[in-house]
């Protein structure tokens, strides 16, 4: 039973950055993760004659004491502390596993090291409690695309993988491309502008029909997106989707539609082939 979760979201960084920069995002996650002053910006400025450091510092809700509170208990409640320990970017990694041991030391609790991708895989048994061992779990993100045959608990068998770009990748890239507002994530836009196009009025290719393993293939979709904004002189560079003329957003609507068909079509291509092995 969950009590209670509490998120951070870094939405506006990935926005600013154009994805995830190493170094902010480890200066978010302590932010959420602790209520501390975080040193956001910092430049010099020259006046009267010396430099001035100038610091902005931002203050943000703690995310775990928000979780404890939610669910009303306190550390001294638990039983043991998990922590995502892989994979993943080590700085912000990082992050979690201090405040992890930090708990665990003061109220004398072990720590469960977490591989998300496992935990993501497991978490369908959370809400299903009929889900039996084994079973085949399909795990994409923007960084993965995974078929795995869940035999038992830490026994796995890797069906299929990403042998370049994730699904989430040519998603996040694409919207990009087509001048969405990516503030909520590129996968969402474009889910939501597809909504108003043709899927058909494409004919872009599923990826790696021709072959008879579980493996996956983004960046050969990418390139077929690219060429039709261009082919079609849309100008997403400089004109965003909320500045398009009805034409202009009908054309991005129709690219939009027929990607999500061909990125989906090749999930379940995959996914047939994984169960017929």
């Amino acid at each position: 039973e969950i009590l209670s979760q509490a998120i951070a979201s870094q939405s506006d960084l990935l926005v600013k950055w154009g994805g995830v920069a190493p170094k902010m995002a480890e200066e978010a996650h302590a932010l959420a993760i602790d209520q501390v002053h975080i040193p956001l910006r910092r430049w010099m400025t020259f006046n009267s004659n010396m430099f001035v450091l100038t610091v902005f510092y931002v203050l943000v809700l703690q995310v775990v004491q928000k979780a404890l509170d939610d669910a009303n208990v306190s550390e001294s409640d638990l039983s043991a502390v998990a922590v995502t320990i892989g994979p993943g970017l080590s700085l912000c990694l990082r992050v979690g596993v201090h405040k992890a041991r930090k708990i665990a030391k003061v109220f004398g609790l072990p720590i469960v090291g977490v591989h998300h991708m496992e935990a993501h895989a497991l978490v369908s048994r959370l809400v299903n409690k009929d889900l039996d061992y084994p079973f085949l779990a399909l795990l994409i993100s923007g960084g993965h695309n995974l078929l795995v045959l869940a035999q038992n608990l830490g026994e796995y068998v890797q069906l299929g993988t990403t042998i370049d770009d994730a699904i989430g990748e040519a998603y996040d890239k694409s919207a990009r491309w087509l001048g969405l507002d990516i503030q909520k994530g590129g996968g969402p836009a474009l889910e939501e502008l597809a909504l108003e196009g043709d899927p058909n009025s494409i004919n872009f290719t599923v990826p790696m029909r021709q072959h008879k393993d579980c493996n996956f293939s983004y960046a050969g979709l990418k390139t077929p997106v690219r060429l039709a904004i261009e082919s079609r002189n849309l100008c997403t560079d400089d004109i965003p989707i909320s500045s398009a003329t009805e034409e202009d957003r009908q054309l991005r609507a129709n690219i939009a539609a027929s990607f999500q068909r061909i990125a989906v079509l090749h999930l379940e291509d995959r996914c047939q082939r994984a169960v017929e092995w």
